[in-house]
């Protein structure tokens, strides 16, 4: 079965099972302890993405690449997609395929330009969720200057399903594909939103695999976030 975006499917009980030969299952948001207010180390995450049969990880701590960068270095048990959660005045957005750290705190426009500068993708999470740092009002914009690559679809700590059906609508309406992530901040969380989708080899053809891609998960709180320090 599919499930159609904003709408996924249920993880088995038992965990889920093999993908169809050629493609994969990949989380497209996640934190390690690199992020300031999460507590998943790299053995934990290795740990975690066996237990979930995870094929790649994109690890998009909070302003920092240097956790990620030290995954893809030393292996984990899939692929790593070197990410970034970057916060703006206008809210968060994402980097995918960074090759180097963005500074926070710089205008929405000009995180977008220095992703697309290093060959990354950009990548809206939770963008209506009113309880953390969301693009909000700040993403149709964006998404109409085609300065989006991927809209967060399925957020596995957003409890209203209804946030996640709105960040469906808006990446249809311009034509954008969907990711789904666990945004995981401790190693229970791992896994709760993942894409299953066929293999790709860099940002251009993961966006053309996006289009084929199926999303599964479930809400899940996970451990509760603690302040940043």
């Amino acid at each position: 079965m599919t499930a159609a975006p904003g709408q996924p499917m249920l993880p088995p009980q038992a965990g889920p099972g093999p993908v169809r030969p050629g493609w994969l299952r990949l989380d497209c948001h996640l934190h390690t302890v690199a992020s300031g207010d999460a507590w998943t180390t790299l053995d934990q995450l290795a740990e975690r993405v066996a237990q979930c049969a995870l094929d790649v990880v994109c690890v998009t701590d909070h302003n920092v690449t240097s956790a990620a960068v030290e995954a893809a270095r030393r292996g984990i048990g899939c692929r790593v997609i070197v990410g970034e959660e970057i916060r703006t005045p206008s809210g968060d957005v994402i980097g995918l395929f960074l090759t180097e750290r963005i500074p926070y705190v710089l205008p929405l426009t000009e995180v977008a330009g220095r992703i697309r500068a290093q060959g990354g993708l950009v990548y809206a999470p939770h963008p209506f969720d009113p309880g953390r740092s969301s693009l909000g009002p700040a993403l149709e914009p964006l998404c109409a200057d085609g300065l989006v690559d991927v809209v967060e679809t399925f957020n596995a700590k957003i409890a209203d399903p209804a946030r996640n059906q709105l960040a469906a609508r808006v990446a249809t309406a311009f034509g954008l594909p969907g990711g789904a992530g666990s945004d995981a901040h401790d190693p229970a969380g791992i896994g709760a939103a993942y894409l299953e989708l066929p293999d790709f080899d860099g940002p251009a053809s993961f966006l053309d695999s996006l289009a084929r891609a199926t999303i599964s998960g479930e809400f899940r709180p996970h451990a509760p976030r603690y302040a940043r320090s």
